[in-house]
């Protein structure tokens, strides 16, 4: 591990040397290239730089335990406790730092969230699952913006497609992948019965022109009048856009804006991200078991969280945690669940590399 933060740290420093090159200064692109790569070794430089400077400290006090004066060796002692819990928190970050990267986790996400089985009930938790994660987004600055919508007369949702921006979208949403059970008494049940529901949530990150290569004639774009809600709009203007991939069969359509320009932007938004995330499909049948688990939340047959309302509970089952805060975590508080699920991957992921597998 140390001779490969020490490889790094070389790295950092050339970097930092090449920003300051006149010729570097000279190229924006270059340079933009050249800082992002600097700026993301520099959290892991600084924290081998301080465990290092932990360690020479903490080796200085083991020479002052010889000491003759009892005080001192008292001291030196209780500092050292100090610094040996330091060095062992600081040991499993670096580890964790060293982990192989998601290159996607940097990516704003698409969200796309549909009513499975349970009728109008799953429609509405539809809608109680997207006011969650736009709370979330709220409460962590990130930015929600609804591409596609079909609404219910009750005002659930069958799908509602939106774009999430910000920091490290889709490191954390990745693992909201997979079917959400709810079970709670409908507003319509009279006799009080408990009723089960299911969701589809599927993150794909957003893919860029670069990420995904669309020709032209490879796609099939039909316009329609918007359904809906909408009053005049929807009887007299033709805004909504389908798009048609023709290699691959899929089929994005977006209806949400007024302006077909960007009801037409809005869905190669999408088209892009679903291809992406295509071929990211393709890739993961070839990863490491270790890999795909990591993943496995994709599988939209993938039971993966229950939320109980008559019990105030909400269960992740892929790690076995329950949390009664069903109220809190509807209203956005999901951080628990998604640091909970971070660290669980990266917790497999590190046994893993461990193995040597």
């Amino acid at each position: 591990m140390f001779a490969k933060l020490e490889e790094i740290e070389r790295s950092f420093e050339d970097l930092e040397k090449e920003l300051g090159a006149p010729e570097v200064l000279a190229d924006q692109e270059r340079y933009r290239k050249v800082a992002k790569s600097h700026a993301d070794l520099g959290t892991i430089v600084r924290a081998f730089q301080e465990y290092k400077r932990l360690d020479h400290e903490l080796a200085d006090n083991r020479e002052l335990l010889k000491d003759a004066d009892p005080e001192m060796r008292e001291m030196a002692e209780s500092e050292s406790e100090g610094l040996k819990a330091r060095l062992v928190k600081l040991d499993a970050d670096l580890k964790l730092m060293l982990l192989p990267k998601d290159p996607l986790d940097d990516k704003n996400s698409i969200l796309e969230i549909r009513a499975g089985t349970g009728g109008e009930e799953a429609a509405l938790f539809c809608a109680d699952l997207f006011r969650m994660y736009s709370r979330y987004a709220e409460r962590v600055g990130w930015r929600v913006e609804i591409l596609d919508a079909n609404p219910t007369d009750t005002g659930g949702y069958k799908e509602v497609i939106a774009s999430v921006s910000g920091d490290r979208v889709y490191s954390k949403l990745k693992w909201e992948a997979g079917v959400h059970r709810v079970q709670r008494v409908p507003a319509t049940e009279a006799q009080g019965r408990i009723h089960t529901s299911a969701v589809t949530v599927a993150i794909m990150p957003e893919a860029e022109d670069v990420d995904v290569d669309i020709r032209t004639e490879d796609l099939r774009i039909d316009v329609f009048r918007a359904s809906g809600s909408g009053g005049q709009h929807v009887n007299r203007t033709e805004s909504a856009v389908r798009i048609t991939h023709l290699p691959s069969g899929l089929v994005v359509q977006c209806q949400d804006e007024k302006s077909q320009h960007k009801n037409k932007a809005s869905a190669m938004k999408v088209l892009r991200s679903r291809l992406l995330a295509q071929e990211q499909e393709k890739a993961k049948a070839v990863e490491t078991d270790i890999r795909r688990a990591q993943v496995g939340s994709g599988d939209r047959s993938e039971r993966i969280r229950t939320y109980n309302f008559p019990q105030g509970r909400v269960t992740d089952h892929r790690i076995n945690l329950t949390l009664y805060k069903l109220d809190a975590v509807m209203e956005g508080d999901c951080g628990d669940l998604i640091q909970a699920l971070t660290s669980h991957y990266q917790t497999e992921a590190l046994k893993q590399q461990a193995s040597g597998s």
